[in-house]
């Protein structure tokens, strides 16, 4: 199977050559593969914000634990998930799902007014939460469809998200920052992990059967 091949090849990259540019034609096919993730009651409750511009990444590093890779990269994907859900959301991306089938605009509104009642009346930093788990399932698919393009990624957590979302704005659009992935190609020569085997868990212990 071409996809385990590809998780085999990849690894957290530590060094990316900062000379070495990612062909904008595959950050696009790996936010593609985002793009058509799966979300809870389908409402894509993110955005993705992609970077490519030297100096916004280069104060992008101090706020994420100095990390050069944010700076040497190519390209660097941060996932934003939404602050809250609201009605207005909601309805938003559901006349965009009757638009897109030709169905009347009321044709989910038994099930619309459903979720309303739940996540409008659930704390907003629930939601953020929510919203957060389904940007990490996007997250993973991006992280395969770069494996399977050859293109190196870092998954990235270790950043400070509040100053994140004060560099880029995400509060006025309603957004908090989550994860990042830079996009690049490894430094063969000066990554230390690149030659070091794959390491998880025994299979043995990590599978739990119930037959």
């Amino acid at each position: 199977m071409e996809l385990i091949n590809s998780l085999k090849w990849r690894y957290a990259t530590k060094k990316f050559d900062a000379t070495k540019k990612v062909e904008q034609s595959l950050v696009d096919q790996i936010v593609e593969a985002a793009w058509l993730a799966p979300t809870s009651s389908g409402l894509q409750p993110f955005k993705i914000i992609e970077i490519t511009n030297p100096e916004l990444k280069q104060k992008l590093v101090s706020i994420s634990m100095d990390q050069k890779q944010v700076e040497d990269c190519s390209h660097i994907l941060i996932f934003a998930a939404w602050d809250n859900y609201t009605e207005e959301r909601i309805d938003t991306i559901y006349g965009h799902i009757t638009r897109e089938r030709n169905q009347p605009s009321d044709a989910y509104q038994s099930y619309t007014d459903r979720i309303k009642g739940i996540y409008l009346n659930t704390a907003a930093e629930n939601n953020f939460e929510h919203a957060a788990r389904q940007a990490y399932i996007a997250f993973g698919l991006s992280i395969a469809a770069a494996a399977e393009l050859k293109v190196d990624t870092t998954p990235m957590e270790g950043f400070d998200n509040q100053a994140v979302d004060e560099l880029l704005q995400l509060k006025e659009l309603g957004l908090k920052s989550v994860v990042m992935l830079p996009l690049g190609y490894r430094d063969e020569k000066n990554d230390w992990l690149v030659n070091y085997p794959k390491v998880r868990h025994p299979k043995k212990d990590f599978l739990l059967k119930f037959d």
